[in-house]
């Protein structure tokens, strides 16, 4: 997410709901074992900002093999404007499928625009069969998802066929959480058997509270936010938008806190520490996350 959109959505974090009943549940800190789980998800999103000539290759330095050598890599695409880059493959290791979007890369004027555009609205029946009219999602990552959906969802299933893994772990950064996040309810509509996992950083709210609820049925979302990233507080929830659940914080100190319910308005929870654009930071949207920053080397 970039200086443009930041810009446009400026209004949209200003105006605070009042504070909800999951400001007074648990916040708990994660130990050093359960932070270091999450290292190779957060290389595999970092991956995603190479050229998918390297992901396929798997020869994106630290990032790629020197993270992951388990990873055999089956496809990717995108050209990083029109469509963010992206990559499928099996990661023998973990024994899932992971799927990876890129974030925005803020010299690209396209990218920029997909990020703009933040109305909401509905998803594609044809993609999305069955799925309820009341579920709303962002224009722009609705409209950059379906690109490479069938194309994601190909690469998928030949690795589910291929290695024999029954799971599929959904990954990415910004504007790659936000799409990932689509992702997680796309492919259960067309894939069965499998468990879903989605883990992301620094992701904006994607679409409204029907959206919410269903984007953690049949799916673990995960979604970190690094001290005080302002994105993950856009667009604003005046404007119909809400987290799922799943966040985890890290704190000033290092110190990773679980966040339970959506949007949870604790200070120790980014939706309470970073009530407004103001009090956000932009060097923090790109990590570090325990060490690794969202960039292709």
């Amino acid at each position: 997410m970039a200086w443009l959109a930041v810009v446009l959505l400026a209004l949209a974090s200003l105006a605070s709901a009042a504070p909800s009943l999951n400001a007074r549940q648990a916040i708990t800190a994660l130990t050093s074992a359960q932070i270091s789980a999450f290292k190779p998800y957060s290389f595999y999103s970092a991956a995603a900002y190479c050229l998918p000539s390297s992901t396929l290759a798997w020869n994106c330095g630290v990032n790629c093999a020197g993270a992951n050598p388990g990873f055999h890599p089956i496809a990717s695409g995108g050209d990083g404007a029109a469509v963010q880059f992206w990559f499928v493959g099996v990661d023998t290791t973990l024994g899932t499928v992971i799927v990876s979007h890129q974030g925005t890369d803020s010299s690209q004027i396209l990218a920029l625009l997909t990020d703009a555009d933040f109305f909401l609205g509905g998803l594609d029946p044809t993609l999305f069969p069955g799925l309820s009219s009341s579920i709303k999602v962002h224009s722009g990552f609705a409209n950059e998802h379906t690109k490479t959906a069938t194309l994601v969802l190909a690469a998928v299933q030949k690795g589910l066929s291929q290695f024999d893994v029954k799971k599929v772990t959904l990954v990415g950064h910004s504007l790659g959480a936000a799409l990932s996040l689509i992702e997680s309810v796309y492919l259960p509509l067309h894939i069965a058997g499998v468990t879903f996992r989605t883990i992301v950083y620094g992701m904006p709210r994607v679409g409204n509270q029907a959206f919410a609820d269903h984007a953690s049925v049949g799916n673990t979302v995960t979604h970190i936010n690094n001290k005080e990233d302002l994105v993950p507080i856009l667009p604003g929830r005046f404007l119909g938008f809400h987290h799922p659940t799943g966040e985890i914080h890290i704190q000033d100190s290092g110190v990773w806190d679980t966040c339970p319910g959506e949007d949870n308005t604790n200070d120790l929870c980014t939706t309470g520490d970073v009530s407004n654009i103001f009090e956000g930071e932009t060097g923090d949207h790109v990590g570090p996350y325990d060490g690794v920053r969202m960039t292709c080397g």
